[in-house]
């Protein structure tokens, strides 16, 4: 019981939030429900078991995406550039092709069955881990020596003439 009002709760809070970026004419207050929406996506990984999704939500898109697009908005002018017209003449269109997915999708999964096998969920991370620390550890180190050289080969580019 518990599990079904945290999802609905956390549904119900995806969809404002996601309803919001789309509907605000503020764009500082559409980048705020942005990171609102996906901190609502993680909050439903956690409740599902998916512990390094809900890591991963929380860090790359919530901590870097959602605050990358506040400073670019932030940054990107004066007070009323902030402010935008919504232009969208084809809203009905896209409300019925919204409608058509939604019933398809609800039609393909509303009929399924969870199988016992879903109950005995474990955490992810553990054996994440030990498979990038053990098996993989030399593709892991080479990936990352890798990433770095081309850290530095993208800086020395743009320092240009110097």
């Amino acid at each position: 019981m518990l599990e079904q009002l945290v999802f609905y709760g956390l549904s119900v809070v995806i969809l404002a939030s996601a309803l919001g970026v789309v509907l605000l004419r503020h764009v500082l207050h559409s980048a705020l429900l942005l990171g609102l929406c996906l901190a609502g996506v993680a909050g439903l990984f956690a409740s599902l078991g998916a512990d390094f999704l809900f890591a991963s939500q929380i860090l790359i898109y919530v901590g870097g995406i959602a605050v990358l697009i506040l400073f670019v908005v932030l940054l990107s002018g004066r007070a009323s550039d902030f402010v935008l017209k919504q232009v969208n003449e084809q809203w009905m269109a896209a409300l019925l092709v919204s409608g058509i997915i939604f019933g398809g999708l609800y039609h393909i999964f509303g009929s399924t069955q969870r199988s016992p096998a879903q109950d005995n969920l474990a955490p992810t991370t553990f054996s994440l881990g030990k498979l990038l620390l053990g098996d993989f550890s030399i593709p892991f180190e080479l990936i990352s020596v890798i990433l770095l050289a081309s850290l530095l080969g993208a800086v020395l580019f743009s320092r240009g003439d110097s």
